[in-house]
């Protein structure tokens, strides 16, 4: 099942606003005894390297958020993805659902132009620019999906699909959950917002859920329970979710991300069991 929720504006391109809040620098605190141990140094280590962009981690993200959008695990079968699933956003294509009326799908395909000049979808481009904003074919039919499919088996569209994704999704969202101290769960469910969502400031986006959740519980990094926010941050996403009739099944958050929260695995780890549209999933 395909669903689609990122801000479009209708006539006007529906620009992703990147988050770039700066890390909150979390104070050490002083020892006056002792030096820590090597074990101690290490463990410390080891707890500020996880994150959601741990390699193994990323993966695991990749094919939570495919099990929702594509029903499927296997991510990388996405990049030659595309239909309009009649959300009013034009195209939805690739392994994020990069969409010709939301902007990113353009600035995908600009991407792969400058890297490639000449590739197969560079011809598109000036239709992908009228379109930008709006639901319209008008330029792109008949030939464009065939035009994309066709660059999905290229090594270096691949390359642009996992360079935009990371650029307009992923780093924003990883580098924000940890900026509010939560781990790799909560980062998962920040990129999983944003993917759907997008960065903006309207009243669905990932800054205007995040707000909610922050009138609600405090984060980590300013001192509350982790737990307690991220399932304020849940309440809302639930609720952004429900704005759209698009997104009236909100099951990749109710039985998956919840999941996960009420088990206590805010570390994402395996094995996890969720449903997804009734579908279930397992990651051994």
């Amino acid at each position: 099942m395909r669903t689609r929720s990122k801000t479009v504006a209708f006539g006007r391109p529906a620009v992703r606003v990147v988050l770039g809040l700066a890390l909150l620098a979390v104070p050490a605190t002083a020892v006056a005894s002792a030096a820590p141990s090597p074990a101690r140094h290490a463990e410390a280590g080891q707890r500020a390297a996880a994150g959601l962009d741990d390699p193994a981690k990323k993966e695991i993200a990749m094919q939570l958020v495919s099990s929702a959008e594509n029903s499927s695990l296997d991510w990388k079968a996405q990049y030659g993805y595309i239909e309009d699933i009649g959300d009013g956003r034009g195209y939805t294509g690739g392994i994020i659902g990069f969409c010709s009326g939301t902007h990113d799908m353009l600035e995908l395909v600009e991407l792969y132009t400058q890297r490639k000049p000449g590739n197969v979808l560079a011809k598109y481009l000036p239709a992908l620019r009228e379109v930008d904003g709006s639901d319209s074919h008008e330029g792109l039919d008949p030939g464009f999906t065939d035009a994309w499919k066709k660059a999905a088996k290229d090594a270096d569209f691949q390359k642009a699909q996992n360079d935009e994704r990371d650029r307009v999704y992923f780093n924003p969202a990883v580098k924000q959950g940890k900026a509010d101290g939560v781990g790799v769960l909560g980062q998962f469910a920040y990129y999983d917002a944003i993917v759907v969502h997008g960065g903006g400031n309207d009243a669905t986006s990932l800054g205007s859920i995040r707000k909610k959740a922050l009138a609600k519980a405090k984060p980590p990094a300013q001192g509350g329970d982790e737990k307690k926010y991220l399932g304020a941050f849940l309440d809302a996403r639930v609720w952004a979710m429900k704005q759209e009739e698009a997104h009236s099944d909100t099951s990749r958050v109710d039985t998956a991300q919840r999941v996960f929260l009420n088990k206590g695995n805010l570390n994402l780890d395996p094995p996890l069991d969720w449903k997804v549209y009734g579908d279930p999933f397992h990651i051994g």
